[in-house]
């Protein structure tokens, strides 16, 4: 499974894959981060934005940000109707031409200034697939809901009792695959499951290397637009089961 020099010298593009629901009011300040990242060994960026039938007005701020930045290589896909969070992942990481891809939320909660750590270890030949802890490290983290913190965590707890792995933020929003290699999982939760379920299919490649690093976390409270609950923590819980014990299609 290590990348051959050929392979790491080949790595020259980064797709960054955004699934949008109703943050027309914040989609242009995460583009604009996104923007001013530069990556290491002058890595292109593909941004693939997915619009999940928003409500408000993110599709027209979209085409608003594509028209005053015709620089930047935005890819613009749209569902006619509300699918879920999974479902618009899947969407973009089908569209991914780069050769890493990593999930970006529409929000402000994750730095995209910290692509470089998530990878480094990739550049290094050590790492198939990062996932960017909030978790570990001494990155700044946003204090916000203690059962929040403590359900992250167990559903961290029961997905590594059954991947085997030790991660210590499973429900992270940055990962980084090899764009192949996510492309071949069959991948089914249209929603909030896609965590534990892409989790649990990763870890079941033969040789495959996980790293973890450390990120920061610019958490949101649901004033300000959080939209997971605790009957996603249920969901979440039921995919872990569902994925590690019953259905262990691996491949499309």
């Amino acid at each position: 499974m290590f990348l051959t020099p050929f392979e790491l010298m080949n790595f020259t593009k980064l797709s960054i894959v955004i699934p949008a629901y109703n943050e027309g009011k914040t989609i242009h300040l995460i583009l604009d981060k996104i923007k001013s990242a530069q990556l290491v060994n002058n890595i292109e960026k593909e941004i693939i934005i997915v619009n999940d039938c928003s409500k408000d007005n993110t599709i027209e701020a979209i085409h608003k940000y594509c028209s005053e930045n015709p620089d930047m290589p935005i890819k613009l896909k749209n569902h006619e109707v509300n699918k879920g969070k999974g479902a618009a992942l899947h969407t973009g990481i089908n569209e991914a031409t780069g050769d890493y891809l990593i999930i970006q939320d529409a929000d402000l909660e994750y730095d995209p200034r910290e692509y470089n750590i998530l990878v480094q270890p990739v550049l290094d030949g050590y790492a198939d697939v990062v996932y960017g802890s909030r978790f570990m490290g001494g990155n700044p983290h946003r204090i916000l809901f203690f059962w929040h913190s403590i359900g992250n965590g167990l559903l961290t707890f029961l997905s590594n009792m059954f991947t085997n792995l030790n991660l210590t933020d499973m429900e992270t929003c940055y990962k980084l695959f090899k764009t192949d290699l996510i492309q071949k999982i069959h991948l089914q939760e249209n929603r909030f499951g896609f965590e534990p379920e892409v989790t649990a299919k990763i870890a079941r490649i033969p040789n495959i290397r996980i790293y973890e690093v450390g990120i920061s976390y610019y958490g949101r409270t649901y004033e300000e637009g959080k939209k997971i609950g605790w009957k996603d923590g249920f969901r979440a819980i039921y995919c872990i089961l569902k994925y590690n014990l019953i259905n262990k299609k691996l491949y499309k």
